[in-house]
């Protein structure tokens, strides 16, 4: 084989297959195909690593929280104190489990690039045509592609006719690429290599014959697998502050017991006591039930996503939307409606936009005083190879459809059509040439025509009875050369250079609008011999290309999805910058930008061939302030995505193709189309869009921040709570009283009294204004930007209100002042849940009963509360003591008054942050 010198789309396909040692005509031997298979391997994309389960087991029992777990219940099994013992180890055992789940996952994305190559190909091998496994393809290969086959490798376009292949899943490209054998400049992006055909992409229109110069890893679908390989889960910003804050809390932990370990040691207190009084410390820090409500949290938050059309894959993904600053969004499909829609009809001096068409203006009515506009959808409609089928769905060429589509909302029916004016001869469409035309023959009477569509085909040259006559659509530049005259109103007029620079320059402003343009022109023959009904009496292809009458421009466009701009809006509002990042053309992505309010009139596109020349210091600058990307690799998408964490930016990005799935999975949070979604798309996803409606993200970015505020709200709950126990566990030694929590009630605190009513919090509606104001910084605490002052200020406060009774109780020798104190730390934390369901809004703004999960799960708390201690079996379990009546209103006393103190903190908040600001 030779060196390889200019890239296979930049030579003559003789010269590749010299290179590959193959023929043009025959193809590989048989023997010599066997042997490349030794040397290539498979055409098969590798499959990546899949996690390890003992690995995450082993990471989720050597955390500092599970490890002091560990730890007290190694010591309470130590003192004989097996109840204990057994109910810390299912706690580590539940809180294991739950890391473990959230954390295995298989990465499916690479397994699923397989997916997407067919079965079998049809091979030309040895000059005999053959199907193979896909699998066994190797360069040099001679495959035939037809509509509606797979591109099963790589390869150089060796033969074409009529060939166009949809590449919107590699490419972006929102329409199918025509293709044909002639090479094209080196420097040519993927996306314009006419030349090429790519593995996974499908084959829209007509036939060919490929010579595959690439397979499995080293096609371009492989290097789209090496980048998904390489794009490795980063922990989101939640899982990032709960490591924090729970490596803080087993630090601090730690610090305590050994302090308060060495302090009793020195007032002569005997091991056992030291043992025990050490683990009720460290199951008082650490904050049992945090994992659990965390999860059930995420997992709520899901189900809500869920009736909003969002499927969460990855339940941290919930929360990571509320962070997201930057949302970097594909346009074909995510932004658009990835259908192509005629928007603008331009006859000789008329031109229609059909998105502000008057109500009623279309129909057929519309077209009885303009003839050039029925002749323009007229020639649409019947130069025409797409259909519609029994349900009313639309096949083939996505812009031929259009043509139909724009035909039909002015009543022109295409199997009508077809029926008056049957076709009977046809060149068809030719890259080189860039254009189409069909033959039909006319009825053999005007009168056999409906009275709207009569004048279509009454002008000049087809007035004589069995005329012929034929459409030609393609590109303007290619349809002007052959025209002699145009149609203006009922005129036809011949095409002098004013009316030929005004056709052109109409044109050339639908592009520079982002508006693909398709020219329509006609021309009528008369009929030959005497013979005038012969459908064999068709003019030539040179004839029927010559002499043209143009009849005006359609221009088409993908069109944005209408509800996309209030989404965008919306993102605005709630401090989110969103992103184009598109292979499409960048006249077409700035048009939708536009359109969609991403750009203004000054902005400017970024191709992939800048991006190329950008190191990374500059890309982390431009990336900053750029809105629209175009003609983008897949690397180029993945390097905006980590420019944009470089500058500390929580990212998502929401694709549907292939080329999108690298991106998806380094971003912080990939959005996965679920309609036109590539399975390698949704496996790269964290987040499943079900409707490919870009709105549902921002109202998945709502509930990702009322699931942030609630994990706050609780985690502040949670750990006022757990400060409180610490304190008491340490100032009451200090005062002389003994250990006045035992572990198994410090872990009844922490997971009933706690844990119920945290869980209901998980359900609190957003408050006010959610989407009115900024992300949450990346690098601010879980606790909030007051870094837990408020936590403390709650804890000494709880403290303060607990331990004076209780002392005084103690010290007068009365036997229950530890199920007192217990007793009243559980309602005053259960009190404290109300009061802390807003850090902003007091209790009696928002409405005592407006969460009734949470007033259903305080109730029940205090019942188990009240059971707890009036049960003889269950209080003898708790070491607990029966309560007199006047006990119990201690308890309660100390509740209302912690709740009253909470709700005054919160308003001294309020009042600074107003003269604040």
């Amino acid at each position: 084989m030779e060196p390889a010198a200019d890239p296979d789309h930049a030579i003559p396909a003789e010269a590749v297959a010299r290179r590959l040692d193959s023929d043009l005509t025959a193809g590989l031997g048989e023997d010599r195909a066997a042997a490349l298979l030794d040397r290539y391997g498979p055409n098969e994309i590798e499959s990546g690593t899949e996690p390890r389960p003992l690995a995450i087991l082993v990471e989720q029992l050597t955390s500092p929280m599970i490890l002091m777990l560990i730890g007290a219940a190694i010591v309470s099994a130590a003192l004989g104190d097996t109840t204990e013992a057994v109910v810390i180890a299912v706690v580590v055992a539940l809180n294991a489990w739950i890391g473990f789940r959230q954390e295995y996952r298989a990465e499916r994305a690479i397994a699923s690039l397989q997916a997407i190559a067919t079965p079998t190909a049809a091979v030309v091998r040895s000059g005999r045509r053959r199907d193979v496994p896909v699998g066994d393809l190797v360069p040099g290969d001679l495959v035939e592609l037809e509509a509606g086959s797979i591109v099963p490798a790589d390869g150089r376009i060796v033969e074409a006719h009529a060939l166009r292949v949809e590449e919107s899943a590699l490419t972006g490209e929102s329409v199918p690429t025509d293709k044909q054998p002639q090479p094209v400049a080196a420097a040519t992006e993927l996306a314009s290599r006419s030349s090429m055909a790519y593995a996974g992409t499908s084959v829209a229109a007509g036939r060919g014959r490929l010579l595959v110069t690439a397979t499995g890893m080293s096609a371009e679908l492989g290097r789209v697998a090496e980048l998904l390989r390489g794009a490795g889960a980063e922990k989101t910003p939640l899982q990032l502050r709960l490591d924090l804050l729970v490596r803080r809390l087993g630090i601090a932990a730690g610090v305590i017991v050994l302090v308060v370990f060495a302090i009793e040691a020195a007032r002569g207190e005997s091991l056992d006591a030291l043992l025990l009084s050490a683990v009720s410390l460290a199951v008082a820090a650490i904050p049992e039930s945090l994992p659990a409500v965390v999860t059930i949290t995420l997992t709520l938050g899901a189900q809500r996503m869920l009736k909003r059309r969002a499927l969460i894959r990855r339940l941290f993904a919930v929360e990571t939307l509320g962070s997201v600053t930057t949302i970097c969004s594909d346009k074909t499909g995510t932004l658009t409606q990835n259908r192509m829609t005629v928007v603008v009809l331009d006859m000789a001096g008329d031109r229609r936009d059909l998105s502000s068409e008057p109500e009623g203006a279309i129909g057929l009515g519309a077209l009885r005083d303009v003839p050039a506009l029925r002749l323009l959808l007229a020639g649409g409609v019947l130069c025409n190879d797409a259909s519609v089928a029994d349900d009313g769905s639309l096949t083939g060429d996505p812009t031929e459809a259009a043509l139909l589509v724009v035909g039909s909302s002015y009543g022109l029916d295409k199997e009508e059509l077809e029926r008056l004016a049957p076709r009977i001869g046809e060149v068809p469409f030719d890259p080189e040439r860039k254009r189409m035309t069909t033959v039909h023959r006319l009825p053999s009477s005007p009168a056999e025509l409906p009275a709207e569509l009569r004048e279509a085909f009454e002008v000049e040259r087809v007035e004589e009875a069995g005329a012929r006559i034929s459409f030609t659509k393609g590109a303007l530049d290619a349809l002007v050369p052959r025209c002699d005259s145009v149609l203006v109103g009922r005129e036809v007029r011949p095409l002098d250079d004013a009316l030929r620079r005004r056709a052109l320059g109409a044109g050339e402003e639908l592009a520079a609008e982002g508006i693909r343009v398709l020219a329509v022109a006609m021309r009528g023959f008369s009929p030959r011999g005497d013979v005038p009904t012969d459908d064999g009496d068709v003019p030539t292809d040179d004839e029927v290309e010559s002499g043209l009458t143009l009849l005006g421009l359609q221009g088409m466009i993908d069109p944005a999805r209408p509800e996309v701009r209030d989404a965008i809006a919306t993102c605005r509002s709630a401090g989110i910058r969103p992103v184009m990042i598109t292979g499409d053309h960048p006249l077409t992505a700035l048009a939708i930008g536009r359109d969609l309010g991403l750009a203004d009139g000054s902005t400017v596109a970024v191709t992939g061939a800048e991006l190329d020349e950008l190191d990374e210091a500059r890309l982390v600058e431009l990336v900053g302030a750029a809105p629209v990307y175009a003609r983008v690799k897949p690397e180029d998408k993945l390097r905006i995505v980590e420019a944009l964490q470089g500058r500390g930016e929580v990212v998502a990005m929401t694709g549907d193709g292939v080329n999108d799935a690298p991106a998806l999975a380094q971003a912080d949070i990939g959005v996965a189309m679920g309609i036109t979604g590539t399975d390698v798309t949704k496996d790269a996803g964290d987040m499943i869009l079900r409707d490919d409606n870009f709105a549902t993200i921002v109202g998945a970015v709502g509930e990702g921040r009322v699931v942030f505020d609630n994990i706050r709200k609780f985690i502040r709950n949670i750990l006022s709570g757990n400060v409180a126990e610490v304190a008491v566990m340490v100032v009451a030694p200090l005062a002389g009283m003994p250990i006045p929590l035992l572990p198994l009630q410090i872990l009844w605190l922490n997971l009933v009294t706690d844990g119920l009513p945290a869980m209901a919090l998980a359900v609190e509606p957003a408050e006010p204004g959610i989407m009115k104001r900024p992300p949450t910084p990346l690098g601010e605490s879980l606790l909030g930007s007051d870094r837990g002052r408020r936590i403390l200020t709650r804890g000494a406060m709880l403290l303060g209100l607990v331990l004076i009774p209780t002392y005084v109780l103690w010290s007068a020798g009365d036997d229950a002042w530890q199920t007192v104190l217990f007793t009243s730390i559980a309602f005053a934390e259960l009190a404290a849940g109300f009061a802390m369901r807003s850090e902003r809004i007091p209790l009696w703004r928002l409405g005592p009963l407006t969460n009734p999960l949470l007033v259903a799960a305080v109730a029940g708390t205090v019942a188990l509360q009240v059971a707890l201690v009036s049960v003889p079996a269950l209080r003898d379990v708790f070491s607990l003591a029966p309560l007199a009546g006047w006990h119990w209103l201690v308890a309660v006393g100390v509740a209302l008054a912690y709740y009253a103190l909470v709700e005054l903190e919160k308003a001294w908040s309020r009042s600074r942050a107003r003269a604040a600001g």
